[in-house]
């Protein structure tokens, strides 16, 4: 029952905070949001570690290595997303983005020397045939120009988001516990955030309305700490391979609030492209039936 729990608080929690993304849009600016998200959320993270007495600072090594994911995790690939949410769907967004594990497996041959099976081509093919069919009549019969950059910042961020996870898997290898990782990676992309608001000299306006802040609290307490939290409890549970599992979900939660707050209008070509895309994880993930008796070692996810 605990496992079932923590899946569908994971599942739900990746799948609403897109459309607490698409809330944010609007008058403040992009920098400033995305700070608002992580500054709160790197001070919730950092209390609750002290307070449990788990606050520890990573080597002076290891820092590089830390800014590295603040900069792919928690700032830059949202930066993408947040700017994405203002030219198509969130809904969409999150199909995009549920394709990071097929960047990751193309990643971790790159940088790790893993094998690219048989199952990562054809998960590749139908995510990109799925995607295809959810974005073409836009991108290629009509044209507009809006569903290109949404598609392209969408799919620049899910590449940074992928980059982290690589910088991820480093540090979990050198011992660094992943909270203590996001707590300063959270807090470091914070200030990173911060240092672009001034340099570029955005202007830094105060949460608008009720509806804004609490799209903001939920991003950054929910989505960023609690969620974060229940997929690491879940992989810790049933192992990174089965809790990748909510990828596959994630996006049907986005798309459905997409189509009841954002009116985005289904075709039958749409829900083809979405059966593909979702099937493409699924293929991702699924477990090949082996004669060994020895088992695969299981490689490392994180969101």
């Amino acid at each position: 029952m605990v496992n079932i729990i923590l899946f569908v608080s994971t599942v739900i929690i990746w799948g609403t905070t897109w459309i607490a993304i698409a809330m944010q849009v609007g008058p403040v600016p992009v920098l400033v949001s995305v700070f608002y998200r992580f500054a709160t959320a790197a001070f919730i993270f950092l209390v609750v570690l002290g307070v449990l007495g788990k606050l520890k600072v990573p080597a002076a090594r290891h820092q590089p290595f830390i800014l590295a994911q603040a900069l792919c995790l928690f700032s830059c690939n949202f930066i993408c997303f947040y700017n994405a949410a203002s030219y198509v769907p969130s809904g969409l967004i999150s199909v995009i983005f549920s394709l990071a594990t097929i960047y990751n497996a193309i990643n971790a041959r790159l940088f790790f020397g893993d094998r690219i099976t048989a199952r990562t081509v054809l998960a590749a093919a139908l995510g990109a045939s799925g995607l295809l069919m959810l974005f073409g009549p836009d991108i290629l019969v009509h044209f507009d120009i809006d569903t290109w950059k949404g598609v392209g910042l969408s799919a620049l961020g899910t590449l940074l988001f992928s980059l982290g996870n690589m910088v991820s898997r480093r540090n979990s290898a050198a011992g660094i516990a992943p909270a203590t990782a996001n707590a300063w990676g959270m807090t470091y992309g914070a200030l990173l955030l911060l240092i672009l608001i001034t340099i570029t000299g955005t202007p830094v306006i105060a949460p608008p309305d009720a509806r804004y802040l609490m799209a903001m609290l939920y991003l950054a307490a929910v989505g960023s700490v609690v969620g974060f939290t229940t997929y690491l409890m879940l992989v810790s549970r049933v192992g990174s391979s089965r809790a990748a599992y909510t990828t596959v979900l994630f996006p049907v939660v986005a798309l459905s609030l997409s189509t009841l707050y954002e009116g985005y209008h289904w075709t039958p070509l749409a829900i083809i492209g979405l059966v593909l895309t979702l099937a493409g994880n699924v293929v991702i993930f699924a477990r090949p039936t082996t004669r060994s008796a020895v088992p695969a070692p299981a490689s490392a996810s994180s969101h």
